[in-house]
């Protein structure tokens, strides 16, 4: 029966630790889930009713089991299942050896394998708990991301572990009572430097992500910054030829005129007027920094035949810094621009609303039919997940800076469907510092 119950524990954490650990999910075919609990309770039967604890039969069940549970790649899965046995396995045995120590007081030769091995799979499920609250979900970061040099840093670790803490065992167990307390303190240092040097390495692994991820940010803010000023210098260096043509244009019209050459001289003018449209700001809301980044966005839809429209306008400047409005509305329209290249009919609305109290800013874009949305945010449906999908989380961090709120829903408009997020920033606020 032991065996049975052994089993159930480590179903159940192998399915946190894959489903949270890893943002695997679960299939939506119940007949496979259904399968895969029925292979774990068979292999849990087949090692009771033989008294056995069988390696092969642990293998075949954990691989399987979680092949057929999760929805990915069948090679990653198989990878992730030995990966998760042998790492798992080595924290149940050092939860097995502190149980012992502390209620038995011995080894395994000192007592039948009864309820506290069972127990130790709970003390174990804690560690991962706790891994998982204070060190991937804090952080937003989980074991997927982290780089293939630190997960085989963690599985080598834990066999040198598992090695030294064989000695270590076998020390308290045959010197307990010559040492004493002496004992008892070494064997739980060594209990407490494992699970630190795990954390550790772990924290290192996620610090290196985070690192990583600021830079990608910056890289990325640094590039939208770039795309603005060259935007602007085009549009200096067309008025800087205007004016320098300026005088030739009008000593152009005043030979029309007299030659009395009316409509030519009227044609002149609108041609000219035409040229300085091209530089000019279409869009005027207000703030003129914020003009800048909308103009920018616009002509990027012109030329990529995006429909922009743009309603509303300010009666005062934005409440933002500079760099945060470039970071937010940089985002947000780049962001729309991205999802709506890929719509059968590409569109992108701009809404402005000023309130008593706050500013509304409205920024709606047509999608794709398919939606891949999770945990509140888009997830990004490029392939290199790892330099997208960060687009949502600095625009809520600038939201968040300045104490204000966003809201993302989906609607449909004359049958296509649109995403919307609206963002409503008070109107005197401080920043956090």
């Amino acid at each position: 029966m032991i065996y049975i119950v052994d089993n159930i524990f480590n179903y159940f954490i192998y399915l946190f630790i894959s489903h949270f650990g890893f943002r695997l999910s679960p299939r939506k075919n119940k007949l496979f889930i259904g399968a895969s609990a029925l292979i774990m309770l068979f292999a849990g039967v087949f090692n009771a009713y033989f008294d056995i604890n069988s390696p092969i039969v642990y293998i075949f069940w954990s691989v399987l089991s979680i092949s057929l549970f999760f929805e990915d790649n069948l090679i990653h899965l198989i990878l992730l299942s030995f990966g998760l046995m042998y790492f798992t396995g080595i924290v149940d045995t050092f939860s097995v050896m502190l149980l012992q120590v502390i209620l038995i007081g011995g080894g395994i030769d000192a007592a039948d394998i009864a309820w506290w091995m069972e127990s130790a799979y709970i003390l174990s499920f804690l560690v991962y708990l706790l891994v998982y609250v204070q060190l991937l979900k804090k952080n937003e970061v989980y074991l997927c991301d982290i780089g293939l040099k630190y997960k085989i840093a963690l599985l080598i670790q834990g066999s040198i572990f598992q090695m030294f803490y064989n000695f270590v065992f076998a020390f308290f167990d045959e010197n307990r009572a010559m040492y004493s307390l002496n004992a008892y303190v070494t064997f739980f240092v060594s209990i407490a430097g494992v699970i630190y040097s795990i954390f550790l390495t772990l924290s290192l692994a996620i610090k290196n992500i985070l690192y990583n991820r600021q830079n990608r940010e910056l890289q990325s803010f640094m590039y939208m910054q770039k795309q603005q000023y060259d935007y602007q210098l085009q549009q200096s260096a067309a008025i800087r030829r205007f004016k320098h043509d300026l005088v030739n244009h009008i000593g152009a019209l005043r030979e029309l005129i007299n030659q009395k050459k009316i409509g030519d001289a009227k044609d002149y003018i609108d041609t000219i007027w035409d040229m300085q449209e091209d530089f000019d700001l279409k869009i005027h809301t207000g703030d003129g920094f914020l003009d800048v980044i909308i103009n920018y966005y616009l002509y990027l839809a012109e030329k990529e035949n995006i429909e922009f429209a743009v309603s509303g306008k300010l009666t005062e400047k934005m409440p933002l810094e500079m760099v945060d409005i470039t970071s937010l509305m940089g985002n947000v329209l780049q962001n729309a621009m991205e999802a709506a290249e890929k719509a059968a009919v590409p569109k992108i609305r701009v809404e402005l609303v000023e309130h008593k109290r706050e500013i509304f800013i409205v920024v709606s874009n047509s999608i794709t039919d398919k939606i891949n949305a999770k945990n509140g945010f888009l997830v990004t449906s490029k392939k290199d997940k790892e330099n997208h999908g960060f687009g949502m989380k600095t625009i809520a961090a600038a939201v968040e800076k300045y104490h204000g709120e966003y809201y993302t829903d989906f609607i449909e408009e004359n049958g296509k469907g649109m995403f919307k997020i609206s963002i409503a920033i008070p109107r005197e606020n401080k920043a956090c510092r």
